[in-house]
């Protein structure tokens, strides 16, 4: 029972971190003609900025209750599966690329969690 519940909250974390980083990005990307304090309130009027920092908050609270069931090292080695779900999101929402090296560089990180993981 213990197990699932480690998994339910690396899996929401997962979910509200990815959520919050995209959520910037289009916020960030949204009106990119203003610039300076208009570009600012532009995005402080958006809901894209308020969906980020919501799934932040959110993401901060499952952070804490992941690590008071996981060893620090592993945790945090998990927790960057969300690098390859933002990378994947950044492609399919914002048509970014996917270079050589970053696949390599994802290929490495799945790699490691998996080790990471199957240790236990």
């Amino acid at each position: 029972m213990k197990s699932l519940y480690v998994v339910a909250l690396w899996g929401m974390n997962l979910l509200v971190d990815s959520a919050g980083h995209l959520a910037f990005k289009a916020a960030a990307i949204e009106n990119d003609t203003a610039t300076g304090w208009a570009h600012w309130r532009h995005m402080l009027a958006r809901p894209w900025l308020w969906v980020g920092i919501v799934c932040f908050i959110a993401e901060f609270v499952l952070w804490l209750a992941f690590l008071s069931v996981v060893p620090l090292s592993q945790g945090v080695l998990l927790g960057m599966l969300s690098i390859v779900i933002i990378m994947i999101g950044g492609r399919i929402w914002f048509h970014e690329h996917f270079t050589r090296l970053r696949v390599i560089g994802v290929a490495l990180i799945v790699l490691g969690v998996a080790l990471v993981g199957g240790a236990g």
